[in-house]
């Protein structure tokens, strides 16, 4: 099986660095393509480059499209004649529907889109996959064989797929923000150095989740297992309870939002 991933930015390039060094796929196993050739240079070494996307899609059997939603029109419509009639179309980008990416193809087309998490850099991706009807088990399969090597796969419908971005894609972004906004606040209360403070906060909030997840623990289970009645963690618990809801109604309104109005400015150029 011979993977192709046109688009070499940060996505393209951790995914192809990931696939190869999983041993999945070999040099002549793994074909890459940009359109700025110079940052193909090194990957040289240990993947097929091709100077022409068109090129790329004529052998491949899966072919990952890491690109922008307004560069993703331009480039099904160079490779559309190109494309293997078996092969399995892989969009990077949840913005463009299915109904869409088909219209820039000659024919009826296998059709996926894959949402990844910047932590996969670690292998500890909950990556979202969605498929259009055409799509078979086995190409399914040969999919999650691929992206395994990043993390978790998770599947879900197309129209689910914008909030489980929220959830996966984007919320390592939100988690970060909350915890800065809680360790410049507890500095204010300290002498503790702040990457003293930073690295606190990360060992728990990593063993935290950890502890959830091996005991199967609820969010209300670890509160109630901390926050003694009358104690000092209670009074803080309730403080979030209180405060924190209206920011998280807000935080989902506003970004969910956001995407719709990506999403329908991406989807004009294929009216």
């Amino acid at each position: 099986m011979k993977v192709g991933i046109i688009g070499f930015g940060s996505m393209g390039r951790m995914m192809a660095e990931k696939f190869a060094a999983s041993g999945l796929l070999d040099k002549d196993s793994l074909l890459l393509s940009s359109r700025s050739p110079e940052k193909l240079r090194d990957a040289k070494k240990w993947a097929t480059v091709f100077h022409n996307n068109a090129e790329l899609a004529s052998s491949a059997d899966i072919v990952f499209l890491c690109l922008r939603p307004f560069d993703l029109k331009g480039v099904l419509e160079e490779i559309r004649d190109s494309i293997k009639e078996d092969a399995l179309v892989v969009s990077l980008n949840g913005s463009v529907s299915f109904i869409n990416l088909q219209k820039s193809l000659p024919r009826a087309c296998r059709i996926a889109k894959v949402i990844p998490s910047v932590t996969a850099e670690v292998d500890r991706s909950q990556t979202l996959v969605c498929y259009n009807e055409l799509v078979s088990t086995e190409d399914k399969g040969n999919l999650k064989r691929l992206l395994v090597c990043m993390g978790n796969v998770i599947e879900l419908p197309e129209k689910e797929l914008g909030m489980g971005s929220e959830l996966v894609s984007c919320m390592p972004g939100f988690i970060a923000s909350i915890f800065d906004v809680i360790v410049k606040a507890s500095e204010e209360h300290t002498t503790i150095p702040h990457d003293q403070i930073v690295h606190m906060v990360l060992q728990t909030m990593i063993a935290t989740g950890e502890l959830m997840l091996e005991k199967d623990m609820s969010f209300e289970d670890v509160v109630t297992r901390v926050a003694t009645p009358g104690g000092i963690t209670e009074e803080g618990t309730k403080v979030v309870y209180e405060n924190f809801p209206e920011t998280a109604r807000v935080l989902f309104e506003k970004t969910l939002e956001k995407r719709k109005l990506t999403a329908q400015k991406a989807e004009s150029q294929f009216d």
